[in-house]
Order: C-alpha cells, then sequence, then structure tokens
C-alpha cells in the first residue's frame, strides 16, 4: 500500500516507525513531516490542513490509505471534504469525520454526547457571553475548586482549574467578555473539579467495533512533582499500575461501549481513534475529555507495545473491518521521556544544533519539533523537540534504559523532567 501520514510531531514519527515495519506499506509519505520522519520515510512540502494540495497528491501518488495524525484537519472537516470529491469518495482514511471530530473541537458537544449516552463524567453548565452574570451565579453555589474549559480548540491551553471564587468569576469573565483564547472561549464549560488518577484510555474504532489499546500515564506539567505550567506532555508510562483488569473492565463497560454505541446510535460516521481522558476516582472511572486521535507523548509509549501489524490494524479502521484484526500488546513497559527547548512552554530560542548519541540500546529516539538547517545540522524547531522512549520488562528497566540515551543527547537550553514514572514505581 501507498500510505499517507498528515502531521510534523512526536506521535506522527512514531506512527511511521510503526507503519515501515509493515510489509503491507510499500511506500509511506509524510505531510509536512519533521527531521526523525524524512529518515525513515519521504516528507512531503504539505500542510496538514491543505485540503486541494492532499486532494491533488493522493491522485499523484496513487495513495491507498490515508492516515490523519492531528486534530484540526479532523475538526476542519477533510474527511468529508475527500468523501465529497469523485476520485477520493471511497478511499479509506484513518480519521473520523467533521461531526465525529466535533467530540474534541466542542467541549460542550462532547459533554452533551456523555450525557445522552450514559456515559460516566463531572457535572457541568455551559455559558456564552450573553449568559454572563447567570454564569457568575452558577459559580458561586460551587464547591471549589472549580474547572473552565473553552468549548474549542486552544492548543492545550484552555483548561483553568480555579482555587478560588474570586479567580473563577474574573477567569469566566475573561475567557467570555475579554476573547482570553480567542473563538475557542466563545463558549465556557464550567466543570465539577474530579479528584483522582488520571489516565489516558486509546480505543480504535470502524464504527460499530472497537480495540482498546494499550493504556498510559502522561506528565503534562513542565516542573518536577508536576508543578509549574501545562504543556503538551513531558512524557508517559504504559501500562499503569492502578489501571488494573478490575478497572479496565469498568472502563470498556461504563464508557468505551456507550461511547461507540453512542456514535453509531448518532449516525456518527466515526472511523479512528478515540483518546478518553479518564480520572480514576476511587477505582470508578469518570472522562475528563475526549479527543479525535492519539495522544502526544502517549502514542510514543502505546504503539510500541502493540506487537500485531499495525497497518492491519488502521486497515480495520479505514474499511470497517476491524473485527476481523487480532490485537496483540506486549506486555513489557514504555517510558517516554520528553525533551523540550530552554523556556518552553513559554517562548524559546530555535536553531540550535542537536547531538544524538550513535547507540541508542533499549530505546528508540522519536522526533517532534525538529528540521535540518541549510548547512543539513538537526537542529530544534519546535517546543517539543524529541520524545526517547525506553523498553523494559519492568517499569524500572524501561526508565533506565530512557535516561540513558536522554543523557547523551545535548543541544543548548535543553531541559527535561528526571522524574518521569518516578510516582507509579513509589506504589509499585
Amino acid at each position: 500500500m501507498n500510505i499517507l501520514l498528515l502531521g510534523s510531531g512526536g506521535r506522527e514519527h512514531a506512527f511511521a516507525w510503526k507503519i515501515v515495519q509493515s510489509p503491507d506499506c510499500s511506500r509511506l509519505f509524510v505531510a509536512p513531516g519533521n527531521a526523525g520522519t524524512a529518515q525513515i520515510a519521504q516528507n512531503v512540502a504539505l500542510s496538514a490542513t491543505d485540503f486541494q494540495g492532499i486532494h491533488q497528491f493522493i491522485l499523484a501518488e496513487s495513495i491507498d490509505l490515508v492516515v490523519v495524525g492531528p486534530e484540526e484537519p479532523l475538526v476542519k472537516g477533510l474527511v468529508d471534504f475527500l468523501q465529497s470529491q469523485p476520485e477520493t469518495a471511497h478511499l479509506p482514511v484513518v480519521g473520523p469525520s467533521k461531526l465525529g471530530a466535533t467530540l474534541e473541537g466542542s467541549k460542550d458537544f462532547s459533554k452533551r454526547f456523555m450525557q445522552r449516552n450514559g456515559v460516566p463524567t463531572a457535572a457541568y453548565e455551559t455559558f456564552t457571553a450573553d449568559q454572563i452574570d447567570a454564569g457568575l451565579a452558577y459559580l458561586e453555589k460551587q464547591s471549589l475548586p472549580i474547572v473552565l474549559k473553552a468549548d474549542g480548540l486552544a492548543a492545550g491551553k484552555g483548561v483553568l482549574i480555579c482555587g478560588s471564587l474570586e479567580e473563577a468569576k474574573s477567569s469566566l469573565k475573561e475567557m467570555l467578555l475579554e476573547a482570553k483564547f480567542g473563538d475557542a472561549s466563545s463558549k465556557v464549560v464550567v466543570e465539577e473539579f474530579l479528584t483522582g488518577i488520571e489516565l489516558s484510555v486509546f480505543v480504535a474504532t470502524d464504527g460499530k467495533s472497537y480495540k482498546i489499546l494499550p493504556e498510559a500515564k502522561d506528565y503534562k506539567r513542565i516542573g518536577e512533582g508536576d508543578t509549574g505550567l501545562n504543556t503538551g506532555g513531558m512524557g508517559a508510562v504504559s501500562p499503569v499500575i492502578f489501571a488494573d483488569s478490575a478497572f479496565m473492565q469498568k472502563v470498556e463497560e461504563k464508557i468505551v461501549k456507550p461511547t461507540i454505541a453512542g456514535l453509531e446510535k448518532e449516525k456518527i460516521d466515526y472511523k479512528g481513534f478515540v483518546f478518553i481522558g479518564l480520572m480514576n476516582n476511587n477505582g470508578e472511572p469518570f472522562v475528563i475529555e475526549y479527543n479525535v486521535r492519539m495522544g502526544d507523548p502517549e502514542t510514543e509509549a502505546v504503539l510500541p507495545r502493540i506487537e500485531s501489524d499495525f497497518v492491519g490494524l488502521l486497515k480495520g479502521i479505514a474499511t470497517g473491518t476491524l473485527d476481523q484484526y487480532e490485537l496483540i500488546i506486549s506486555p513489557n513497559y514504555s517510558t517516554t521521556v520528553v525533551m523540550v527547548s530552554g523556556g518552553y512552554p513559554g517562548s524559546y530560542e530555535k536553531g540550535f544544533s542537536i547531538s544524538l548519541p550513535e547507540k541508542t540500546d533499549g530505546s528508540v529516539v522519536f522526533h517532534a519539533g525538529t528540521a535540518l538547517n541549510p548547512e543539513g545540522d538537526l537542529v530544534n524547531q519546535g517546543g517539543r523537540v524529541l520524545a526517547i522512549t525506553g523498553f523494559g520488562s519492568d517499569l524500572k528497566g524501561a526508565l533506565e534504559n530512557a535516561y540513558a540515551t536522554v543523557n547523551h543527547i545535548t543541544w543548548e537550553k535543553a531541559y527535561f523532567r528526571r522524574d518521569i514514572g518516578q510516582d507509579i514505581l513509589k506504589l509499585m
């Protein structure tokens, strides 16, 4: 198969790494890709949201399967666009329709979907600018802390946890009246704060059947001990011990099954991945959010644990034959440590030369925000630059392998957390 993968981050490098291992992959193109994908596939200078360019490329290169990595092209309706074109109407695509992608594109839509389909989630109300007085009055009746979420896509920054009523009120005004997150906060979901341990559960679905992929825990804060600003993710661990078989059985029965049944019942065209952000609250699962793609950096920890043919999984999703696919998962551990540009998630400098080790025993280096400069040197190009995944038969060994490689990678002002997985090690 000729496969086109859309995206440019660590998630997409992990996808590419897995796809090219399959005997079913003839040629892999990545648009736009990064310096890591360029080593194993052919990068294409196309934005993931250039629908016309993507359509033309599919025809020119006889693409047999399209895999959409990030959420933005899905929320903007790439799948619907390709289905509307006669030449690509029946092309297998891994990714939901625009309506399906609204599960991530609108927090209010996803909360109402959960409510309709009996999926356990935090209590909430949604407010717009002309409902500001009702929103402020609602806040006065809620217990603290309270969560405010911009309804639309806000690049992972649209969620605020407010510890005081004063903070909550001023934040709600900033979001609704001053467009703190632009159009994304034209609606704000005010949500009950859930306590417990967070984890990410990933489900592959063809809209009817599903496969539950390995779960993971990610680390969102920039600072060690989960302190400081939220980021796109500083590391991940898979599997996690607080997601035992009894808990995962509850997740399947109470969340996965009603979610997939709801998609089918509401006639939402959904062939892709559902990322379910969960809270384990005293052994009971509650959904924090849906995303309509694989998470990053969890993908870099999850995909290496899939032992069965990955292109077979993607084909099953896109062609409605997922029930015929046998998913085989390794019992081993994968741990991912993200290396970022100094200053991230604030402002940071780009263009520093990166030095990589020649050997990476027991680990793999996934590129995220990397590029080659005019001299052909590898340089940092984004905030999150590299994701180093270590493997091991136990968590300690996997972490040792990841950090052994991290400690041999250098560039000016590079930063990483040294405590990824340590909280789980203490529980073991």
